[in-house]
Parts: structure tokens; sequence; C-alpha cells
């Protein structure tokens, strides 16, 4: 197993590809680990050099003291890039992993390429629905969520016809460390930046699904609409886009980073 050091936690990575491609960083969802990527790993590798990281309290990388904020997971992606000798790179988000793309290209736009920001909101849900969240990991742990949260994610159809799929997403939820959720929960839940959108400038990609409960195609089309020059694609998926509409979502984003 491969790990960075990044402010007192290390960092749990995997870097494929080939060498010279160009860099390719993706950033997992709220509840998940790197491999949630894996059915974009042998076609992105084709073309990229693709670091996969576990976010700080999650997968294999270190639980630290909560709370976290956006701006500590960025500096985790960026001490991984410098750890590693990657200048420049493309990022591609999902969701909490979407947060931190919004983060670096706002405030570290000279390190970036382009940007895929996917199931992802400005800011995400109420300080109520966190809070409620939250406390009901700190009494029940992870359980209650991870049930709750392959809902939010899959479409009733998709989980009816991939049950597996679902189920093994759910135990990976099921898996995550509560105190690195509740951290990363805090993260998303103090994250607003609806005001920062229009400095921008990175070229962006925002994908939705047209069926997320979580982050709807309305937040999508807000993030759109008021990042310059942002593309938007609407995907036939709920939450986990990059897994219910797995081969879309692969060619929009390759298409997006190779034009």
């Amino acid at each position: 197993m491969l790990f960075v050091d990044s402010n007192r936690a290390q960092i749990h990575y995997a870097l494929e590809g080939p060498a010279g491609g160009p860099v390719l960083v993706l950033s997992n969802s709220l509840g998940t680990d790197f491999s949630m990527w894996d059915p974009q790993i042998a076609e992105f590798t084709k073309s990229f050099r693709v670091l996969r990281y576990d976010t700080r309290g999650h997968g294999k990388s270190s639980v630290t003291p909560g709370p976290y904020s956006a701006k500590q997971l960025a500096d985790d992606v960026l001490a991984l890039a410098d750890a590693l000798k990657l200048g420049r790179f493309h990022f591609c988000g999902l969701s909490m992993g979407g947060m931190t793309g919004m983060w670096f290209a706002a405030t570290a736009p000279e390190r970036l390429n382009r940007v895929v920001i996917s199931s992802a909101s400005a800011k995400f849900g109420s300080l109520e629905t966190w809070s409620t969240r939250i406390e009901t990991v700190r009494k029940q742990g992870m359980k209650p969520v991870a049930a709750a949260t392959i809902e939010r994610w899959f479409t009733s159809a998709f989980r009816a016809k991939n049950p597996s799929t679902a189920a093994k997403i759910q135990k990976m939820v099921e898996s995550v460390d509560p105190e690195g959720y509740i951290s990363c929960c805090a993260a998303v839940r103090d994250f607003d930046f609806r005001k920062q959108l229009g400095t921008i400038h990175t070229p962006t990609l925002i994908i939705s699904g047209a069926h997320d409960p979580a982050t709807t195609p309305a937040d999508g089309r807000f993030l759109a609409d008021h990042i310059p020059g942002a593309r938007y694609v609407e995907l036939n998926a709920a939450h986990l886009s990059n897994i219910e509409d797995a081969d879309r979502f692969t060619q929009e984003v390759s298409g997006f980073l190779n034009s």
C-alpha cells in the first residue's frame, strides 16, 4: 500500500497509467473509498496517469481529529501531488470530491488543467439535515446511514437489476470509520460556495444524475449557470452516476478532458 504524509495524516493512494500521460486525479464521495472509481480505471488509464486516493477519514487514509474543512481536504491533494512531483493535473470529483474540486478551481487554478464536478452542489443540504445525520452516526454507527444512503445513491431500478453492486457499496459505507465520516460530514455541512463560483475560470464540466435526490439537476444547473463557460451534462442515474451510468460517465469525462 502507498501513502503520503499530509498534515499529521497518511493519505492512501494508487497511481496507474502511462508515466508520460497527463495526470487525472479522482476524488471519492463521502462514505466511499477510491475503489468507487473502478468502473472508470480501464478506460481512463489508456490516456491518463490516474491518481486515486482515499479522502482523509475514509478507506485506508488516517482518521485524524475533526471536524475537517474543504481547505484541509484540498490541501491533502496538494500534498499528494507535490510528493509525487505532479505539477498540473485534471481533477474529477464526485459529491464531496466535487466540493474539493470547486475549492481547487477557485483557490489553486494554477495547478489545474480541467475540472469535472459531479453530483455536487454549491451548498449541500441544510444544517439540520447534517446535524441529524451526525447524531445518528454518533449514537447508532454507520449501518442505519448506509442503508438510507444506498436508496439515495441508486435508483430502485438499478438496485433491483444490480443487487450485488448495491450491496458492495452499502458494505463500503458501513465500513467507514464513524469519526472519519462525521468529520467529513462537517466539511460538507460547512461548505457554501455560492458566492465564489464566479471566480472559477478553469474549464469545467458539471455532471448531474437526472434522478439524484441529494444533489439534484437543479443544483448542477446552478453550478453550470454560475461558473463561467461551464458545460453541463445530465446522466440517467441517481447520485453515484459513475457507477449507475458508468459508460456514459466515462465517455463524457474522457471527451471533455481530451477536447
